[in-house]
């Protein structure tokens, strides 16, 4: 499908491609007790407790259009570099073939051949990577063999529906975002894993609207175009998924990227941190909802002292019951958070912005080059694994609009290579970053064996993926 920008379109955002870089100026890192809460066994036990009586009109939101090309850099690198500098790498994955899902798929005289030690390289990477053989260079990192129990063999689509489906006795909403092309193919993995199970999934799909790609622009600010003259466009980044998670209307939403799930063995592992912030989301709208029908400074306090969502001096100024109500009557979201050990994203910080001091999930490239910007960035104690307990309900009960909680100004500018040509563009505003700038947000620190994400081919051999 073809979208044509207007000229209008174009000029706004070739105005901001080409403008001043865009940059949230830290004030501090959250660190427990001051922005990110860290609770004791009762309470976990209490919330766990809290969210198994009472939660209902649940749904997971799961990010899944990427495809499993990055996740098999190594390879191509490998192929048509023939690189030493990922030789470690190389050897690594090479040793350890037979441990891999995928292994079980290999025709049976190349699976033997790697048994026996008596193959080419280059033919078993090709066989992977191509589509004359499983072909998982173009194949979504949702289809790509994950794991295996017993004879079976598990993609993500399939463990995130069956760990999700055991989280409440309430059959929960799956809805992933995909690339249209492969909604065939998704469609009978959800089938199969329904015949399999004897369950039938409520799941629907949706793909990035292509009105919201982003117009691509050559150094010299012109519009770049094809050899057919239409307008390369690009996808915008993950927050242009803000109007697909806006149709999403349950009480709560677990907000989960694709790649982030452990062996089916595991799966207690992150479904006793989806119940504590589950449950922490229902608590805190209860006390909530307490203070919003009877508002007094006394009541928002307290409120704050036990949940950690404001800035004391923002505060200050508050006074009337209209202004409470207001502070509160937003979206919701409590957002896990993992120690730091130097994993890439966005991690949870205090931020300078609209002339408020605020809670806000920032990425490094949001971040300026100032030494003291850095210097804040680098005595950060916590990251973002991307597990959201997200409510898009209003205190009255009522769906809120949520494109009207989303910060445009904190957009990104993106430089890279298209067909050996230097292009510019646009990517919104991330989804769990200036997308929900204006939600209330709580942080909650939740352990590191919830968080095991698979950004390459290798990181499979780690222990959360093997039962």
């Amino acid at each position: 499908m073809q979208w044509i920008p207007t000229e209008e379109e174009i000029e706004f955002q070739r105005r901001k491609v080409f403008g001043p870089n865009p940059c949230t100026q830290l004030l501090r890192p959250c660190r427990i007790n001051d922005g990110i809460l860290r609770l004791d066994e009762d309470q976990k036990r209490i919330l766990t407790r809290v969210f198994d009586r009472t939660a209902h009109s649940l749904a997971f939101f799961i990010p899944a259009s990427g495809s499993g090309s990055r996740m098999l850099q190594m390879l191509y690198e490998y192929r048509n570099e023939n690189s030493l500098s990922i030789r470690g790498e190389m050897e690594h994955f090479i040793n350890m073939i037979p441990e891999f899902a995928f292994f079980r798929q290999l025709p049976d005289q190349l699976k033997k051949s790697i048994l026996d030690q008596n193959y080419d390289i280059d033919d078993v990477i090709d066989h992977i990577l191509d589509e004359k053989g499983l072909g998982l260079g173009k194949m979504p990192k949702g289809l790509i063999p994950f794991h295996h129990v017993g004879p079976f063999i598990l993609t993500p689509f399939q463990e995130h529906l069956l760990q999700g489906s055991m989280i409440s006795t309430e059959k929960p909403h799956f809805h992933f975002t995909i690339q249209k092309d492969y909604e065939d193919q998704i469609t009978r993995v959800v089938t199969s894993t329904s015949e399999l199970t004897g369950t039938v999934f409520n799941v629907s799909f949706s793909e990035q609207p292509i009105q919201t790609n982003s117009v691509a622009f050559r150094p010299d600010e012109s519009v770049y175009y094809d050899d057919q003259q239409n307008i390369i466009t690009r996808p915008s980044g993950h927050g242009a998924l803000l109007p697909v998670l806006n149709t999403i209307e349950n009480a709560i939403i677990f907000i989960k990227n694709i790649d982030n799930v452990q062996h089916f063995s595991r799966s207690s592992n992150s479904n006793e941190v989806w119940k504590l912030l589950g449950g922490m989301l229902i608590d805190y709208r209860k006390k909530a909802k307490e203070v919003y029908d009877s508002p007094t400074v006394n009541g928002l306090l307290s409120l704050n002292q036990e949940f950690q969502l404001f800035e004391t001096e923002e505060l200050e100024n508050i006074h009337s019951s209209e202004a409470i109500r207001s502070l509160l009557n937003r979206p919701t979201r409590v957002c896990g958070m993992v120690k730091n050990e130097g994993q890439p994203g966005g991690g949870p910080f205090w931020v300078h912005s609209h002339g408020k001091i605020t809670k806000q999930i920032v990425e490094k490239a949001q971040i300026s080059d100032e030494v003291e910007q850095k210097k804040i960035l680098l005595k950060s104690t916590h990251f973002n694994p991307v597990m959201i307990a997200a409510s898009p309900i209003s205190m009255d009960g009522e769906k809120f609009e949520l494109s009207q909680f989303m910060d445009e100004d904190t957009f990104f500018i993106v430089h890279k290579k298209a067909e050996g040509s230097s292009i510019n563009y646009l990517e919104q505003p991330g989804l769990w970053n200036g997308g929900m700038a204006f939600w209330n947000t709580l942080f909650v620190e939740i352990p590191d064996y919830a968080f095991s994400p698979v950004k390459a081919i290798n990181d499979l051999l780690n222990p959360a993926h093997k039962e």
